[in-house]
């Protein structure tokens, strides 16, 4: 196996090399997704000299398969739903409800955790830079996209490090652009393409945050 990334650090600079055409514009801000969004996001918004900003987003896990999404929910109340997957694990609504249910609670949990008292970045009329450590099945991108078109911003650029080429394909259409340093057909996980990809803890998303705030822009 040849890795492509050391860790998420990497990959965001790595990510941010692709994205110089945004570097040092004050109508970019970039959003990442927590947890293992937000060590990729602080690399591409210190590169281009952006604020950084957290989007919550829960994954909906098929029961008894968490891993496999059948949707997913962001901040804001936006949700996406694939209706393919849901028909063919026969989810029910009733069991779409309680996983939607547990993940609206873990989603206000870390909403509160990582955002606390501070408002949310203005990004009305701004073209906010989207990032992830990978994507998989583009639910939780979807979702994310859902929420934020809400919000008015001028363009929503997806940006991530790796992604099946399927969905990449798909995002393309949903959102107003995508930047994807590896776009593999031989995709089993984003974790593969990662030497060192540990899970990224909510200590380590409160102190990037704090560490970008910190960084003038």
């Amino acid at each position: 196996m040849i890795w492509r990334f050391r860790d998420r650090h990497d990959a965001g600079r790595q990510l941010a090399a692709r994205l110089e055409a945004y570097a040092g514009r004050n109508d970019v801000v970039v959003l990442a997704l927590p947890r293992g969004g937000v060590p990729v996001g602080y690399e591409v918004a210190n590169a281009l000299g952006a604020p950084l900003d957290v989007l919550t987003v829960r994954k909906l896990g098929v029961p008894d398969q968490p891993e496999l999404a059948m949707g997913a929910i962001a901040s804001g109340g936006a949700t996406f739903l694939n209706k393919d997957v849901i028909a063919v694990k026969h989810v029910t609504d009733e069991a779409l409800r309680k996983v939607e249910k547990r993940e609206r609670t873990e989603l206000e949990r870390r909403e509160k955790l990582y955002r606390g008292t501070r408002q949310a970045l203005d990004i009305h009329g701004k073209t906010v830079i989207l990032v992830d450590d990978g994507i998989a099945t583009g639910a939780s991108m979807h979702a994310a996209v859902m929420a934020l078109r809400s919000r008015l911003p001028a363009r929503i650029v997806i940006a991530v490090p790796v992604a099946p080429a399927d969905a990449v394909a798909a995002l393309e259409q949903t959102a107003d652009g995508l930047v994807c340093a590896l776009t593999s057909v031989e995709f089993f996980a984003v974790g593969q393409f990662y030497r060192d990809f540990d899970p990224t803890t909510d200590v380590d998303v409160r102190r990037l945050l704090d560490e970008a705030r910190k960084v003038p822009v």
